[in-house]
């Protein structure tokens, strides 16, 4: 039954197996383990960034497409849902409409830029994407009067996803639920299925024919797969995917901006965290964005401890500041590439494979 639910790609480790069960149960748990606005916050951002990873990988890990356009995606799903609650009202209805309306777009987009880009080198097609993504960011800036402009745009959520509301009176194992948490589980579900339905997408024999067009493009024309085409629909799906990603955070957020969905460092900490998960892993999405966004919202506060414990020496102090954090998530991203070239999911796979070797 697991091995159908996980499309036959079982993890094929112990230690992977072991740290997705705790990734599941943790972030299943999370807003009665983990009280707190930031821990909730943590562990709904784990989740977008799951489905938004997962979906680049089906690009870059799985079919060989380097494109910076991911996030422009990413920013539609959140700017549709963000536009339409604004316009419409708060409700379902225009949640609905909102992302109807963004995958539409982002259908649109990518199957243009598929069919018009694909065709030429590979870093032609990433330098035309970047051109695009950057388009996109400077038009989602300039545009006030639609998308806000650099404020962004704030909106209300549907009743049942406001904080303010509070279906029970007393808390429920200690926790006091509220519309947030409902906005977690919804977002926890939708990831949930669409994680397995991607899961089901590359263990497919579509899935088979895009890893073939990433090992070798050429024999895979020869043999008669039309890797125009399968490349397009590569990018199509990986967009709206990455489209209904947006709108989740937007969900969570109640609110998009430039700076939330379209910037460049959200293109650059996708592509980190792919290196560091496993390239053409589905998991891998999985163990990168857990360990890059406990990283990046708990790295300062672990270096702050260290920074207090080392105030008799100056020199060391410094070097653990909290100001220096980004210096120290650089140096960890450099160590896990160093050590991890295959990503930690690549790794764990290759030692799970040499053990039973290894036994007399």
């Amino acid at each position: 039954m697991l091995n159908r639910l996980l499309s036959h790609d079982l993890p094929r480790s112990r230690w992977l197996a072991l740290a997705l069960l705790v990734i599941l149960v943790g972030l299943a748990v999370a807003p009665f383990a983990f009280p707190g606005s930031k821990p909730l916050g943590v562990a709904a951002k784990m989740l977008v960034f799951i489905l938004l990873v997962a979906s680049y990988d089906l690009l870059l890990g799985y079919t060989g497409i380097v494109s910076f356009a991911h996030t422009m995606f990413f920013g539609i799903g959140a700017y549709g849902v963000a536009i339409a609650s604004t316009r419409l009202g708060e409700g379902w209805a225009a949640v609905g409409v909102g992302l109807a309306g963004a995958l539409a777009l982002s259908l649109v987009l990518s199957l243009l830029i598929g069919l018009f880009s694909l065709r030429v080198k590979a870093i032609f097609y990433a330098m035309i994407t970047l051109a695009v993504a950057s388009a996109f960011l400077t038009l989602a800036s300039q545009l006030s009067d639609v998308t806000g402009g650099e404020d962004g745009l704030t909106f209300k959520n549907p009743e049942w996803l406001s904080p303010a509301f509070e279906p029970f009176e007393n808390p429920v194992l200690g926790l006091a639920v509220d519309g947030k948490v409902f906005a977690y589980y919804a977002i926890f579900a939708a990831v949930l299925v669409l994680f397995g339905l991607l899961l089901r997408i590359v263990n497919s024999p579509f899935g088979r024919v895009l890893q073939a067009i990433r090992e070798n493009d050429f024999r895979a024309e020869a043999i008669g797969y039309r890797t125009v085409v399968f490349r397009t629909l590569s990018n199509v799906l990986a967009a709206l995917f990455a489209t209904v990603a947006g709108a989740l955070l937007a969900l969570w957020l109640r609110y998009t901006g430039p700076d939330t969905t379209l910037s460049f460092e959200i293109m650059l900490d996708i592509l980190l965290i792919v290196v560091i998960g496993g390239m053409g892993t589905m998991y891998g999405a999985v163990l990168g964005s857990v360990l890059f966004v406990l990283a990046q919202n708990y790295l300062q506060d672990l270096l702050k401890l260290a920074n207090a414990s080392l105030e008799g020496l100056p020199m060391l102090a410094q070097w653990v500041s909290p100001d220096r954090w980004l210096l120290w998530l650089g140096v960890l991203f450099v160590l896990s590439v160093y050590h991890f070239p295959t990503g930690v999911v690549g790794k764990l796979r290759a030692l799970a494979q040499r053990a039973p070797a290894d036994q007399p």
